[in-house]
């Protein structure tokens, strides 16, 4: 039994601190080692698990992807600390659109506010970052398409970091266009099949003047790609973390990143 002059001591709240000075003394530690080598040329994430953090919190669906948003906006920071100059995000599939009618057109919404949101950020002009939108414009709203021309004019000048959200995207499509346009170039002339290779597919692609990315790292613990960056990912390194993407940590992030310059990289060899 407890008096007014005799409360009992809040374990929890001791506890959490104790967690929260824990993890950040490793987020510092692993933050200076990751400083000391390698960072990943190009980072893709496949941010998967907005709708399941949504249920799993007792939210609406869209204050699910109202959070993967946020963290967006965290990751940007994340990526700029380690000096992670390329960084593509898998933003809506093709196969997305099947979804409700209902959260397609809420997902649109949110696409036009933050592509005009993200031509006037002050961090984007302050580090010169270069943005553009990956997929097939013609899935998309005219205002979506209009939000995303105004980030990418903002930005065309920059060539210090690239942020790539990936948008009415699919691997495969992006494979058949580039496909459809060597056609295109073999019948009127312009190219010999002879003179197709790997090259040529990856000068056709949406990724076009892109590295391939070194990295792919996956929320949500789901463990496959999604039809994302396939002729792309062809010697990427995978990651998946157990963490549904609104509840990523920074530490999580750094994690991944430092498991990746642990690794012996082989391109097949």
């Amino acid at each position: 039994m407890t008096t007014p002059s005799s409360k009992p001591t809040p374990r929890r709240g001791i506890a959490d601190t104790l967690a929260q000075v824990a993890g950040g003394a490793v987020e510092q530690r692993l933050l200076k080692e990751i400083r000391a080598g390698p960072v990943p040329r190009h980072l893709a994430i496949i941010m998967d698990g907005n709708r399941r953090y949504a249920e799993s919190h007792g939210l609406e669906r869209e204050q699910g992807h109202l959070r993967g948003k946020d963290k967006l906006e965290e990751l940007l920071d994340w990526c700029l600390e380690v000096g992670l100059r390329t960084l593509t995000v898998y933003a809506l599939s093709t196969e997305n659109f099947h979804r409700e009618r209902a959260e397609v057109e809420e997902l649109m919404r949110l696409f036009e506010e933050n592509f005009r949101r993200i031509g006037d950020d002050p961090r984007v002009h302050q580090h010169q970052i270069r943005v553009r939108a990956l997929g097939n414009r013609a899935l998309l709203p005219p205002p979506v398409v209009r939000a995303i021309e105004y980030a990418e004019m903002r930005t065309q000048g920059y060539d210090q970091y690239r942020y790539n959200i990936a948008l009415a995207y699919g691997g495969r499509e992006d494979i058949l266009q580039a496909i459809r346009t060597i056609a295109t170039e073999v019948k009127e002339g312009k190219l010999k099949p002879e003179e197709i290779d790997d090259r040529v597919v990856s000068s056709r692609l949406y990724t076009q003047d892109l590295p391939d990315p070194d990295l792919i790292f996956r929320t949500s613990g789901e463990e496959r790609i999604s039809n994302f960056l396939l002729w792309q990912s062809a010697y990427a390194e995978l990651y998946f973390c157990d963490v549904l993407w609104p509840g990523l940590r920074k530490l999580d992030f750094l994690r991944a990143i430092h498991a990746y310059q642990l690794r012996r990289r082989r391109y097949g060899t």
